[in-house]
């Protein structure tokens, strides 16, 4: 036995073990993401990415706001609208995660459930977990 290096090919593989594995467990299939973003004066002041992951799970990848556009509604008209297609979509679930100085109070005033978390006191950080069910 000995520890290599994968290459990008060797790294397919392997996802595609995975996938043939999970299949056994996993009965239905789903695609699909959210790409949504905030316009101002031509700019991107905001804007969130999402994909559905497997059982009907959106997984929230990315969301941010710029300074001057927090605490005006931005991020919470990003959430509502992904909430949304999520369920157009045929999602069930909606998951993400967060540091401490990001958006911790934020998931939880719209409703979304810590899971877990950690921290890391020597490097100054924790990291949090959220679940939101949503309905059909």
């Amino acid at each position: 036995m000995k520890i290599i290096d994968l290459n990008e090919k060797q790294i397919e593989i392997v996802e595609n073990k995975l996938s043939a594995f999970d299949e056994n467990y996993i009965t239905y299939k789903m695609d699909g993401s959210i790409q949504i973003g905030i316009e101002e004066d031509g700019k991107i002041v905001a804007g969130l990415d999402a994909c559905i992951t497997a059982f009907k799970i959106l997984y929230v990848s990315t969301v941010f706001v710029d300074e001057d556009y927090r605490r005006k509604g931005y991020g919470k008209y990003l959430i509502c609208e992904m909430e949304k297609r999520a369920k157009e979509m045929g999602a069930n679930t909606i998951r993400l995660d967060t540091f401490s100085w990001q958006g911790k109070e934020f998931y939880e005033a719209l409703g979304y459930e810590i899971v877990g978390s950690y921290e890391n006191p020597t490097d100054g950080y924790a990291e949090f977990f959220f679940l939101k069910r949503i309905g059909h």
